[in-house]
């Protein structure tokens, strides 16, 4: 037997609630992991408290996010006691996710942990470290340098937009963090490495199809006329690298970034990204995370109370990283 928190939508209603499940119970997977930590992420949030339509099938145990030891495999890649690390592929939603003490995946969606890494770091890391590092090489691919000049983040308060602020700052990027709460500022600028802040408000409402050239590049996590914005403001031969949609699924822009400046406009999906990238993704952040500065952000909680940690994250009462030790 093992814990798990479990959703179910029946007849009874949506409810979430922490059960003891068997192995009998897991998916038919080809890998079996007994999980060390776990995350809450938004989505992970708005599943366990009915705020989305996050989960796709009933019963399903969330967590996107998950780092244990393999316990049995029938996959050629790992072996028992490998430890080994899962974000996406639509575990939590799809496929039972990691907020359990068991779990059962396919072993291609796993990714070795980096040796400089604890499985502790991994999930401070998780989802959102990995998607800001996602856009951070999508910006190195497209020739960005800080050379350039400087790259404004979006959403930089939040969870990816945090981790971007960090990781262009240590790679020697001017970052300018766009972001809607005043009280940030210092966190911003003198904890995560930010150059100066612009108001949020700048950057929501509708804007002109261009506007005066301000930054080299952008990751932006907001989408709808935030990223139209953005758009419009970011200099010849330019990049933007698109993760999120915060303020809506829209785009109310034109052409004329594009085909006037020559921006690109390069989307960054961290769901179902490919191994090889994946594994790249997670090398880069073994090199450039600050050990120190995830502990400063990270708050461990029990697997017990990964409900109650959900509802303060969606009051807006989280800062930094909410880990489940499931253990």
């Amino acid at each position: 037997m093992f814990k798990a928190l479990v959703i179910e939508n029946d007849e009874q209603g949506y409810r979430t609630s922490l059960k003891d499940l068997s192995e009998k119970q897991l998916p038919d997977q080809d890998v079996t992991l007994e999980v060390s930590y776990s995350t809450l992420n938004y989505k992970d949030a708005l599943a366990i408290c009915n705020k989305g339509p996050i989960v796709r099938q009933f019963p399903m145990v969330p967590g996107i996010d998950f780092v244990g030891r393999v316990i049995s495999s029938r996959h050629a890649e790992w072996q028992q006691d490998d430890v080994a690390l899962l974000t996406g592929w639509g575990v939590g939603e799809k496929h039972w996710g990691g907020l359990a003490q068991k779990a059962s995946v396919s072993g291609d969606w796993l990714v070795q942990v980096p040796a400089a890494l604890s499985p502790l770091q991994t999930m401070a890391i998780g989802t959102a470290g990995f998607t800001a590092m996602l856009c951070v090489l999508a910006l190195e691919k497209q020739g960005i340098t800080p050379q350039h000049g400087p790259v404004l983040v979006t959403g930089a308060s939040g969870g990816v937009g945090s981790f971007a602020v960090s990781l262009l700052a240590r790679l020697g990027y001017e970052v300018i963090a766009s972001s809607g709460r005043a009280s940030d500022s210092d966190y911003l600028i003198n904890t995560l490495g930010a150059t100066s802040i612009i108001d949020r408000a700048e950057l929501s409402d509708p804007g002109k199809p261009l506007a005066k050239e301000r930054w080299a590049a952008a990751i932006d996590s907001v989408g709808s006329h935030t990223l139209a914005n953005v758009l419009a403001g970011i200099k010849r031969d330019g990049v933007v690298a698109a993760c999120g949609m915060a303020q809506g699924l829209d785009l109310p822009t034109s052409v004329a970034p594009f085909i006037l400046r020559g921006v690109v406009l390069a989307g960054v999906d961290s769901v179902m990204c490919a191994k090889p990238l994946r594994q790249q993704a997670w090398q880069r952040l073994a090199e450039l995370v600050d050990g120190d500065l995830l502990q400063q952000l990270t708050k461990v909680i029990p697997l017990s109370e990964a409900r109650e940690g959900a509802e303060q994250l969606l009051a807006g009462k989280v800062r930094g990283r909410l880990i489940v030790d499931c253990r």
